[in-house]
């Protein structure tokens, strides 16, 4: 693999499949995260080091989010430290995908780092709530942790919904079957639920009242999907066992 050219054929190659994708990971965050994942190929990183640099562009804007008050400014900051810091999450997977250098250590620090930021970001917006927000009531205080509560659930859910679905899989493999197209509709349906999209309410800042519309409603479209998808993962792993 010689040019960068060469590198991103050999990327676009290397992805994983959209399906369950938002328009925003399929279109904004992989393409990005390509870009950056032949730019560490060609100076070398390893991915391991690249899940390091998405960790350290992410806790650096959860952190400012907790320590500095809010104006229109952070608000940017944090948005492009955390979209960065997302974009190099894709890139890690895909260079592993590309060197073949991947592995079961790559993966748990992937999901480490993952956890950390779900985690993290709500706490911080907690802190900030606390220590800026001139809050209408107290009250306003549970909605970070109802919002971290939905979104680690989530997380783990997801991750439990996939190791057991694979598990199944090895134990009593589904017999061959057409591919289903990726629906453009499910991509645009997801969107609510994409982290980079997330990320966006973080713009608001500058805007405390609108930072928080926006992120109540955010977390209240985050519960509405973690009960679809508790549902629909139930089902899927409870077929896999009666089939």
């Amino acid at each position: 693999m010689g040019s960068t050219g060469t590198v991103l054929r050999e990327l676009r190659g290397a992805q994983k499949s959209s399906k369950g994708v938002s328009l925003y990971s399929r279109y904004v965050n992989r393409p990005a995260g390509r870009l950056l994942a032949a730019g560490a190929f060609r100076v070398g990183l390893a991915p391991n080091q690249v899940t390091s640099v998405s960790a350290l562009f992410t806790f650096a804007a959860i952190a400012a989010v907790a320590l500095l008050e809010p104006s229109w400014w952070l608000g940017v900051a944090v948005y492009a430290g955390l979209a960065v810091g997302f974009a190099f999450d894709s890139a890690d997977g895909q260079l592993a995908r590309l060197t073949g250098r991947g592995g079961p250590d790559g993966e748990w620090l992937d999901h480490v780092v993952d956890c950390a930021k779900m985690i993290l970001v709500h706490s911080a917006v907690l802190i900030a709530f606390h220590r800026f927000g001139s809050l209408p009531g107290d009250g306003w205080l549970l909605l970070p942790l109802g919002f971290l509560f939905v979104a680690v659930l989530t997380f783990c859910a997801g991750l439990l919904r996939e190791q057991l679905g694979k598990a199944a899989a090895r134990a009593a493999p589904a017999p061959a079957g057409p591919v289903a197209p990726v629906s453009r509709v499910r991509a645009v349906a997801l969107l609510p639920a994409d982290y980079g999209v997330f990320c966006l309410v973080f713009l608001l800042l500058g805007a405390p009242g609108a930072f928080r519309a926006g992120y109540a409603a955010l977390a209240a479209v985050h519960a509405v999907f973690l009960v679809a998808f508790l549902v629909k993962w139930f089902r899927e792993l409870k077929a896999l066992r009666d089939g």
